[in-house]
Parts: C-alpha cells; structure tokens; sequence
C-alpha cells in the first residue's frame, strides 16, 4: 500500500496562499470514524503518490500532530481541486470510509492491445465508455480496468459491460449489455470523392470533342 505524509495545518482562510507558495498543498482528512482535520502536504509527493493510487485505491495516510505525535489512517484521495490555469493541485480531500461499508468510486477504462479489425481491416476502434462507477469494500476497489481490444477481430465483434473481468465483490452500476468498444468500418471516402472528379472528366472530354467538331466544320 502507499503511503504519504502530511501535518496537522494551523495556517487556514487566506494564510493558505503562502503555503502554495513553498510548495505545501492545503488539505482535510474527514470521514464517518475521524474529525475533521486540516492538513498540509507536500506538492511534489502527493502528485507522485495520486498518479500511482488515483481516487479509487486506498493509501496510508501518517499525520505528524502536536509533540510530532503521528497517526495513520486508512484513506481515499476523495476530491481535487486544481488551479484552472496552472493545473497544479491547490486542496485535496482525503476521507476515510468504513472498510466494512461499500463505497462508490469512478475507475478510469484503460484500453490496451491492438485490434485485428484495425490493423488488417483498416477500421477504426470507437470507445464508447472512458470511465465507470463501481461499488466495492474500500480495499478492493481496483485502481483501473483494463480491456484487451485485441479481441476485436471483425467490425461485428464488440466488448460489453458484462465481459469484464473484475474482482469478486466489485459491481459496475451500467447496464450489461452497454457496448464498451468496437470496431467502424472504414468510410467509403475514395468511391465518394472519385465519383465527382470522372463526371467532371466526362464533362470536359465532352466540351473538347464538340469543340473539335466546330473547328473542322468550320475548316
């Protein structure tokens, strides 16, 4: 399991922007089990930590308190929010759920492999779906869901909801038989852009041949 540090924040309201400053993102830890706590943490570590655990994977969160006393608690990465022009985090809500209560999160689809109706029929893979809700015990919740596409073989093949492979306990709140991807046949653009293009060669062979046939009349 990962881990990350964070203090207990004493500078709150407009104090805050001098923590940004150094680098310090201003936080809270809440949940049904702890009092709300404000707490501040390290840019660079959160970030690294959020690529790898994401909002749907538990971390180990150690909060140094009063007389550098630290506790650990068991925690999702609930909510972010992001400077709107630099990107960079600014607050994030951490929340401790009761292991023993399902919860619902949003897990990012990860689409991987190469599909034969691609590659050999020159189609195109449509992803219907990018992401999904699921409901699960907190420390099985999966980080992502990866679908092989390689199985996509023909333009009539497709993947549902229900030919994921997930772990026992964790339920999707879609409907089974939504269409999580396939394959389009190419267009027929050549054929389409071809058509016009011979009319107009027709067109201009035509204007020559009357042409040719005043100018010898005339001679």
């Amino acid at each position: 399991m990962l881990s990350l540090s964070a203090k207990i924040r004493k500078d709150l309201g407009k104090r805050v922007k001098t923590l940004r400053k150094k680098g310090i993102i201003p936080g809270v830890l809440y949940g049904p089990k702890v009092e709300a706590t404000a707490l501040q943490l390290d840019e660079k570590e959160f970030e690294k930590v959020y690529e790898e655990a994401g909002e749907s994977s538990l971390i180990s969160l150690e909060v140094t308190g009063q007389a550098d006393k630290k506790e650990k608690y068991l925690v999702l990465i609930h909510e972010i929010a992001r400077d709107p022009l630099t990107e960079k985090p600014i607050h994030v809500d951490f929340y401790q759920p009761k292991l023993e209560e399902e919860v619902e999160v949003i897990i990012p689809i990860i689409f991987e492999g190469t599909s034969p109706a691609v590659k050999d029929l020159g189609g195109t893979l449509v992803k219907n779906i990018s992401e999904l809700k699921v409901k699960a015990l907190p420390q099985k919740l999966p980080h992502e869901i990866r679908v092989d596409v390689s199985q996509l073989k023909s333009f009539e093949d497709n993947i549902l909801i229900k030919d994921l492979k997930l772990a026992e306990g964790v339920k999707i709140s879609r409907a089974p038989e939504e269409i999580l991807a396939f394959v389009a046949p190419p267009e027929k653009i050549e054929e389409e852009l071809e058509k016009p293009i011979e009319e107009k060669v027709e067109e201009v062979e035509k204007v020559e041949k009357e042409k040719k046939e005043e100018v010898t009349s005339d001679e």
